[in-house]
């Protein structure tokens, strides 16, 4: 008889050290080492938490934003660069899967950052790697549009685990991509706060389009949905405004971000984080998917194949094709697992 997996899932609801990528690593493991303490299997970050994300490209115009932006890139993390290694032997040593937002960077140009999701299983290799498909509003000033790559749901002992960064939860065909492909665990990664009006106007409500967006993936899929958010601290804020009340007060005022799990009906099961950073904890029964799927299973009976046709591109993107398996080539310059991710294979080699 099928048996299914349970374990209990950690929901980071945490603030980034702000262009500090070693800080922010300290911080990753020292909580990555809690949640293990406190019996999590699958321990969730936010967007971008290593190490900032881009807040200030929604209240300064262009023009006035290189500082951050340097910043930014000079505070990125390279896949197969000594950050990352410290956040996969910390997932190793502490037996548990990590899911963690960061600021990608690749050798191949100075000024080029993706935002990206990685997956590290809890033997420290590297189990996939989701670059933003299309970053929302203002992020294009930032990041660079990603691909289909890391369009994967991966098999795991506690579950097949999917991630969607931020607005990509609201993209169903990449929502799709996941759930035809086994999901059950997906893990949704948000920003702490997304202006889009001046302060003092109606604007983009985030707490409430989070959990719009992962109550209707997880009843959609009838899986289970691991959102973490950033929490934006104080001095965070008062960085960015650099003494403008109007940027101050715009920031301050934008609706804040949350964290939380739900179940296969959408609705949460875990507490919900706001105010302070902290981690939401809930236990997960994959057997819980089933009897949903009785009622309406998408990616099964209740679908129409014969009518709907959903093709996924799967290559990665890459400056140049010099030719030729084991050339110095674009695709080789973006690491060792670069190449690797694009066939859809896990690391040689899992970390000491």
């Amino acid at each position: 008889m099928r048996t299914y997996p349970s374990f209990k899932a950690a929901a980071c609801h945490i603030s980034s050290v702000y262009f500090d990528r070693d800080a922010c690593i300290d911080k990753a493991c020292d909580w990555i080492a809690e949640a293990a303490r406190n019996g999590a299997s699958l321990v969730a970050f936010p967007e971008a938490f290593v190490s900032a994300f881009p807040v200030w490209a929604g209240v300064w115009a262009p023009v006035e934003t290189h500082e951050f932006f340097v910043k930014l890139a000079a505070s990125s993390v390279d896949i197969d660069g000594p950050e990352m290694a410290r956040i996969r032997r910390a997932a190793k040593e502490h037996g548990v899967f990590v899911s963690i937002g960061i600021n990608e960077s690749t050798p191949n140009s100075v000024g080029c950052v993706w935002d990206t999701n990685v997956l590290v299983g809890d033997d420290g290799s590297i189990l996939n790697r989701h670059r933003k498909l299309m970053p929302t509003y203002y992020e294009k000033l930032v990041w660079a549009m990603g691909d289909g790559s890391g369009l994967r749901v991966v098999d795991t002992r506690i579950g097949r685990i999917g991630a969607l960064i931020c607005g990509e939860n609201t993209n169903a065909l990449a929502r799709f991509a996941l759930m035809s492909q086994g999901e059950n665990v997906h893990v949704s990664s948000f920003s702490p706060r997304f202006p889009t009006h001046p302060a003092g106007q109606p604007a983009y409500d985030l707490e409430a389009s989070i959990k719009l967006r992962a109550g209707a993936h997880a009843f959609e899929g009838k899986l289970f949905n691991v959102v973490s958010s950033s929490y934006l601290q104080p001095a965070v804020i008062d960085m960015v405004a650099r003494g403008n009340p109007a940027v101050h007060r715009m920031i301050d005022e934008a609706s804040r971000s949350v964290s939380m799990i739900l179940g296969p009906d959408g609705a949460p099961i875990s507490e919900v984080l706001r105010d302070e950073e902290g981690i939401a904890y809930a236990d997960i029964d994959i057997a819980r998917c089933v009897v949903p799927k009785q009622f309406q299973d998408v990616v099964g009976y209740y679908n129409r194949f014969d009518v709907f046709d959903l093709k996924v591109r799967r290559h990665a993107h890459a400056p140049a094709d010099f030719g030729g398996a084991g050339g110095d080539g674009a695709n080789g310059a973006n690491g060792e697992y670069g190449e690797r991710a694009w066939k859809g294979l896990p690391e040689a080699e899992a970390v000491n």
